[in-house]
């Protein structure tokens, strides 16, 4: 199994204004699949979603590539607001 919570935390520190607030957690979801969650600073949500989801989408579609390789399945959604 690759390290997608690792890829998926890479890609959004470099996004945000303040990295040290992201969090990714990594979880097994049904059938298999891997579920990550992002969760960042309320100012940088925007950041991540992107215009019409653009941003977050090219996330989604960077680890589902990731994992095709492996035979895996990996969603990756955002926490629009913090507990």
């Amino acid at each position: 199994m690759a390290d997608y919570k690792h890829l998926v935390t890479f890609l959004v520190e470099h996004l945000v204004t303040k990295p040290e607030e992201v969090a990714v957690t990594e979880s097994e979801g049904e059938e298999g699949t891997i579920r990550i969650r992002i969760t960042v600073a309320p100012e940088d949500v925007g950041r991540v979603i992107g215009k019409r989801g653009a941003t977050i989408n090219a996330i989604r579609l960077v680890a589902k590539a990731a994992a095709v390789k492996g035979g895996e399945r990996v969603d990756v959604d955002i926490d629009e607001e913090r507990p």
